[in-house]
């Protein structure tokens, strides 16, 4: 389990894991001879899978083990152990390319449950241990009862390193707020208090509502999905790979280096929901959304309507280039979709929220995200808009070599060949103009076997490669024979359609 040649890669899907300890709950190997300071299980495991995603606080994963050393007893395993490994693609030299779990200079995992466990035969036993990082377990134990103050940014670098809560000791890649405000937290877990934050966070550089903040196999994240599509709203994301999918059909003749080829290669794929669920969308709010908010201390309403098309260039979105950015690049056109000529962005009433604001709780104006009152409904409409075209989006799953630089949260390049047989779109492209393109990682699994390393990635996009094409029309060109809805009461004749 493991490569030959730590510093060269023999195969795409080779790495690096030297070793895979368990301590227990006394810092040793329990009643193993020589393992003083844990035993190395690597031989025990036949799977190893690490888990993280932008909607996932914290990393965890799994240990799939074939155990004829009695390890649950000898060690023993009662869920309070540690777990150390170092994972990484050969060749491999910058720190931050490296799964790092180990006591020496990374963060190790602890396990806190076994799952699954059956017995094939006599000495043998099959099972799974399930870990996470220490924060994981750390928010589970602790609770927050604090009030703080100034710009949400700091304050989530305040609850991340509280010696009493979270306690964490990793690194925090974030990105500036623009707006302060006052939090009291009534003794929730730090998680939830960040997502608080997170909730309410407006971008220093872009016109976004709402922040992501999770962890990698590298750090804490707190940024805006703005940021992981472009640098601060102004530069594209570099891709930190490019990936391209071949039918078995396909053969190309002019490959030299197959073990570059193969990392760069999609193995399988699949669109989880590559037509764009409009029902749903239109039902979450994401083309059209009215927010009715309620001044508790000026005692009055005010309504606020949401527009998918009117908005949408106010935004960053997942296929920003240098050349365009994303203008007008809509998941959906903005065409009338009834007889009463309204697109799917003129229904503010898809979804109605009513949204309380908290001016003067904290003895000042600000409304709810620490901006004037004012802002309110507007900014709600935005960040509720942000999130649920990134659910809606388009979303791909696909299969790769394991490549330990790759994290959730980074660009990718997917390069979707048409499906016509000559591999062209009808106007010559090259390209599938819709589903190729720019990708978000939101989530990722390394899967670690004794024969390779493969990550299986699920990737999003809130806009289309190329703006659809099509005639921008002002009137529906639906007919009907009907103007008006008809009537007629229930009879024998007509009961049961009879």
């Amino acid at each position: 389990m493991g490569s030959q040649h730590p510093d060269v890669i023999d195969f795409a899907g080779d790495y690096n894991l030297t070793g895979i300890v368990l301590q227990n709950h006394a810092g040793t190997g329990g009643n193993f001879d020589g393992a003083e300071a844990g035993v190395n299980i690597q031989s025990l495991v036949q799977e190893l899978n690490i888990y993280e995603g932008i909607t996932q606080s914290a990393v965890y994963g799994t240990l799939v083990l074939v155990d004829s050393i009695n390890l649950i007893n000898n060690l023993p395993i009662q869920g309070t152990e540690r777990l150390f490994f170092k994972l990484s693609t050969p060749g491999t030299s910058k720190l931050e390319h490296i799964v790092d779990a180990s006591e020496a200079t990374g963060h190790p995992f602890y396990i806190y449950k076994i799952s699954n466990r059956r017995q094939p035969q006599q000495g043998t036993l099959v099972y799974t241990l399930h870990f996470g990082s220490r924060e994981f377990m750390r928010n589970i134990r602790t609770k927050i009862s604090k009030a703080y103050e100034g710009s949400l940014s700091s304050i989530v670098q305040e609850i991340l390193g509280d010696k009493d809560g979270l306690d964490s000791r990793k690194k925090l890649y974030y990105e500036s707020t623009k707006n302060s405000d006052k939090l009291v937290i009534p003794n929730l877990s730090p998680f939830k208090a960040i997502s608080m934050c997170a909730k309410r966070a407006l971008p220093y550089y872009t016109k976004g509502v709402g922040y992501y903040f999770y962890e990698t196999t590298k750090g804490f994240y707190f940024q805006s999905w703005e940021n992981m599509c472009a640098h601060y709203g102004t530069k594209e994301r570099e891709p930190v790979e490019e990936f391209y999918y071949s039918p078995q059909n396909i053969t190309d003749d002019t490959i030299e280096d197959k073990t570059l080829h193969d990392l760069k290669a999609v193995e399988s794929y699949k669109f989880i929901n590559q037509q764009h669920d409009v029902a749903a969308a239109q039902a979450l709010g994401t083309y059209g959304h009215r927010v009715i908010t309620h001044n508790l201390y000026a005692k009055d309403f005010t309504e606020t309507d949401f527009h998918y098309h009117d908005d949408f260039n106010q935004t960053i979105h997942a296929d920003f280039t240098n050349e365009d950015g994303s203008q007008n690049k809509f998941a959906v056109r903005g065409n009338p979709v009834d007889f009463d000529n309204k697109n799917v962005s003129d229904y503010a009433e898809s979804l109605v929220t009513l949204m309380p604001t908290n001016q003067y709780s904290h003895g000042d104006a600000g409304g709810s995200f620490g901006t004037d009152v004012s802002d309110d409904g507007r900014l709600e409409g935005v960040r509720n808009a942000q999130l649920q075209q990134v659910v809606a989006g388009t979303t791909v799953q696909m299969t790769i070599k394991g490549q330990t630089q790759i994290q959730a949260g980074q660009v990718i390049d997917f390069r979707l060949r048409p499906v016509e047989e000559d591999g062209q779109t009808s106007d010559k492209k090259a390209y599938d103009p819709l589903y190729s393109g720019r990708y978000v990682i939101t989530k990722v699994r390394h899967r670690v076997t004794k024969q390779d390393y493969k990550m299986i990635l699920e990737c999003r996009k809130d806009s289309v490669r190329e703006m659809i094409p099509g005639e921008k029309i002002s009137t529906f060109t639906g007919e009907t024979q009907f103007e008006n809805a008809t009537y007629e009461q229930l009879n024998e004749r007509n009961y049961g359609g009879r």
